[in-house]
């Protein structure tokens, strides 16, 4: 038991303590000792929280948007999800960027190229092109597409087989970790859209086919197929499911990858697919790339570090990094969905847990 001497010491030592903090200040001096445990905690501690946005409510927004301002006004009609826990900040988790865009029958949105690497997910509607490096490429629901580092790219929606509607994709960006690292630079083209130099479909044939043109050279960290079509990766889950069976945490679960590398796609995100049986109870899973989920397919529930989040097909939801996560599918159901573990195992810190519940 303490003494009145002992707490009148304890009491004296809190205060000078408090004072030298005071005097140190100013010389933008702070002791380490106040904030060990916080800088080097004993497990991941993120503000991120996890969250589910419903697409059937976000559509009507993204639609109203649309009346008023155009594609080209604001080079890129975007949605931005925001992770509640770090308002303000444009992020979804700490080094992720994510966001729903919008082109319109019609429209183009211009071309312009930045440092950050981008993917787009395909969510709604089709007849929309991206066009990468000279190459135009038409958007399918649930294609997967890169925008690399430092390229010109454009996207319009003409329509296709004589329809025209709206088109929704997913965007991916790592923003938060360029910002990080103060390293961001941007340029806009001088033409609305790229002269289209290529046939639609050449990066593909050049290097889809576990094959390379011999006299190529890689040079670069992006994939050099920009473009992954829903139908191809979803006929691969499909061979997956008939000779395998399902993992306990993940059902059926590819990567996408760089075919001259085997590594992903992007430096900085990976991509995934899986495949949920009907009536899939998952195991719990954790592990340190916080990650963005897309539901191409079928209904179920995310268990996200104890909370509940019934999914729907073309809803988003955010799994905070080191969040528990437990997948169920009511019905057969298929997931795509981004980290970036790229990242992480680049500098060895990547850590992942699986429960046995």
């Amino acid at each position: 038991m303490d003494t009145p001497t002992a707490a009148l010491t304890a009491e004296a030592s809190r205060a000078a303590r408090h004072a030298y903090y005071e005097r140190i200040k100013p010389l933008h001096l702070t002791p380490l000792w106040e904030e060990l445990h916080a800088l080097v905690p004993r497990e991941p501690a993120s503000p991120c929280v996890p969250a589910l946005w419903r697409y059937a409510d976000v559509r009507r927004h993204l639609m109203e948007s649309a009346m008023l301002i155009t594609a080209k006004e604001a080079v890129r009609r975007v949605l931005v999800l925001e992770n509640p826990g770090l308002p303000g900040r444009a992020s979804i988790t700490q080094s992720l960027y994510a966001g729903l865009q919008l082109i319109m029958p019609g429209e183009a949105a211009p071309s312009h190229r930045h440092v950050q690497s981008a993917l787009h997910f395909i969510v709604d509607g089709k007849g929309a092109y991206t066009t990468v490096g000279g190459e135009r490429s038409t958007m399918y629901p649930g294609d997967f597409i890169i925008t690399p580092s430092w390229d010109w790219h454009d996207h319009g929606n003409e329509g296709l087989d004589g329809v025209s509607e709206p088109v929704v994709w997913l965007d991916g960006l790592d923003i938060p970790l360029v910002r990080f690292f103060d390293a961001g630079f941007a340029e806009n083209d001088d033409a609305l859209s790229q002269k289209v130099e290529k046939p639609e479909g050449q990066s593909f044939a050049r290097f889809g086919h576990n094959m390379v043109p011999v006299r190529y050279t890689h040079t670069r960290a992006t994939s050099p197929i920009f473009s992954y079509p829903y139908a191809r990766s979803r006929e691969a889950l499909t061979a997956l499911q008939s000779g395998d069976a399902p993992d306990d945490w993940h059902g059926w679960k590819l990567r996408y990858t760089n075919p001259l590398t085997g590594g992903s796609p992007m430096p900085t995100m990976q991509t995934f697919l899986q495949l949920l049986p009907q009536a899939f109870r998952g195991k719990g899973h954790r592990s340190t790339d916080g990650a963005v989920y897309s539901v191409v397919e079928g209904c179920g529930t995310a268990e996200i570090a104890g909370q509940r989040f019934g999914f729907q097909p073309q809803d988003t939801f955010v799994v905070p990094p080191w969040a528990v996560l437990r997948l169920e599918a009511d019905e057969e159901a298929v997931l795509f969905s981004f980290s970036d573990l790229p990242v992480q195992q680049a500098i060895g810190i990547h850590r992942e847990a699986f429960l046995d519940h």
